[in-house]
């Protein structure tokens, strides 16, 4: 095989790395691009974050040789005399003046984040036992219940490992293992179900309820038919009223005030120490009405504001080759390439976010059964974007509106055709059936046959099997399973 050169003219696409960074930033969330700004403003000395109540000056009046164009980078940055009074850019007032937000609105009232990490089912145990006078031997079978308990508050472990675990430590300390029976140990798990919060300790749902009521002061209506229920409790799973009815010689009327006592308990009394933080999502997106129309705007608290360093760009010389010329020149256009390309991501989301808006105006104004059907391809048509596009500027990305805040993807979903030739959403559909379970009867709960009948008089045309998909997506029992006699 003989080898040539040649010329060949032939096109291709290619995605620039500015474009690149574009599309990257695109589908970042509101977090991740706080951490990508954060990278950037490191990395890049002619990148710098702008403050609301900076007047741009700072650098150029503590540096009062920034005129000299003389001086390279590498003199400026060995300089190491200071002034004996530096000029000072804050004043004390300024850092504790309350600053208003986006969200400081009737619409959106802002409230102060009183979160706070709160102490384990554990250490609270562990606080009780201290203070609760206990034998050496009797402290070490209550440290390994406590031990035992997870994090419902349950003691999982079982009596006799309990009592080797204990047996165990004696050994360890040089003592008779057999210092401990299994008598003993009971007695003090007695002992540690008395701890707060009630019903802690307990082997099994029953018991722990059962330890809650028997907490309840003796004249708590309806506490002693409560604790009969529990007797039965294998009835009271199973549903079956009429054999509990016989057996605990209760009226039907005091089997329902019964079972709302013991619907009222905490079946998990250890949940409620646990340092579970909600994540809070900032909006990326406000929706409000005003003069009847609704307004869409970008939430200006999350919004980076960022620019060019103006000393460090003063510094490039056009026609200077040097290493430092080129190293500011380099990382100059850098930051302006990141400014356009956050400015690019904002004016595209808030394209998309005006366009549902239009959209689902109907939601907004009567709430989740008005909600249109709308798929990518609709908002790409009217935007002008490519399905991609709109898929990546939708996801992670959240709007605030007077009914909750939502994020970008939720108002997009399927449709099901109606008798009269027209389409209905897939979520509007979903949001009926959730009201009529509302509303139904207990004691005749709606089948997903006679939903569907329902949806049909409404002229949706929807199959049973379609509304049983949906029921369950909404974690909704089933009929059977809805059923209640009382």
């Amino acid at each position: 095989m003989k080898l040539a050169l040649g010329i060949k003219v032939g096109t291709s696409l290619s995605l620039t790395p500015q474009l690149q960074q574009a599309i990257r930033l695109l589908q970042l969330s509101t977090l991740e691009l706080e951490q990508e700004i954060q990278t950037q403003l490191e990395s890049n000395p002619l990148l710098e974050a702008v403050d609301d109540q900076q007047n741009g000056e700072p650098i150029t009046a503590v540096i009062e040789s920034g005129n000299d164009t003389s001086i390279t980078l590498g003199e400026q940055m060995e300089r190491t005399q200071i002034g004996e009074e530096l000029p000072v850019d804050t004043q004390w007032d300024d850092v504790y003046t309350h600053q208003s937000t986006a969200l400081a609105t009737p619409e959106f009232e802002e409230r102060e984040d009183n979160r706070s990490a709160g102490e384990s089912i554990w250490d609270q145990l562990h606080w009780q036992l201290n203070l609760t006078p206990f034998s050496p031997f009797d402290r070490l079978m209550a440290e390994c219940i406590i031990d035992g308990i997870d994090e419902r508050g349950y003691l999982i472990a079982s009596m006799d490992e309990l009592l080797d675990a204990a047996r165990q430590q004696l050994e360890q300390l040089d003592i008779d293992p057999e210092e401990i029976e299994m008598a003993e140990l009971e007695v003090v798990l007695k002992r540690v179900q008395n701890f707060d919060p009630a019903g802690v300790a307990a082997r099994d749902l029953a018991e722990c309820l059962s330890l809650q009521l028997k907490g309840l002061p003796a004249n708590t209506a309806h506490r002693h038919d409560a604790l009969k229920l529990l007797s039965h409790h294998e009835l009271l799973v199973a549903n079956d009223i009429v054999k509990l009815m016989r057996l605990t010689q209760l009226d039907q009327n005091a089997l329902r005030q019964a079972l709302n006592l013991i619907k009222s308990l905490d079946p998990y009394p250890g949940l409620k120490f646990q340092a579970q933080e909600q994540d809070h999502q900032l909006p990326d997106v406000i929706v409000r009405k005003r003069n009847d129309s609704w307004e869409v705007q970008l939430n200006t608290d999350i919004l980076p504001k960022l620019r060019v360093n103006p000393f460090y760009a003063g510094m490039v010389r056009r026609a200077d080759s040097s290493a430092d010329n080129q190293y500011l020149r380099q990382h100059m256009q850098e930051a302006r390439n990141f400014i356009k390309s956050i400015d690019e991501r904002h004016k595209t989301l808030l394209k998309v976010a005006t366009c549902i808006v239009e959209h689902q105006r109907a939601f907004l104004e009567h709430g989740a059964e008005a909600m249109k059907p709308l798929i990518l391809r609709d908002i790409a048509d009217e935007t002008e974007l490519h399905e991609s596009t709109v898929s990546r500027v939708t996801t992670q990305k959240f709007m605030l509106t007077p009914r909750g805040l939502f994020e970008l993807k939720y108002f997009f979903s399927s449709h099901v055709g109606t008798s009269t030739g027209g389409e209905c959403s897939s979520t509007a559909i979903r949001a009926m059936i959730k009201k009529m379970v509302q509303e139904e009867d207990p004691r005749k709960p709606l089948s997903d046959n006679t939903i569907a009948e329902r949806l049909q008089a409404s002229g949706i045309d929807v199959a049973r099997r379609t509304v049983a998909k949906y029921r369950e997506s909404l974690n909704i029992a089933s009929s059977s399973d809805r059923k209640r006699l009382l």
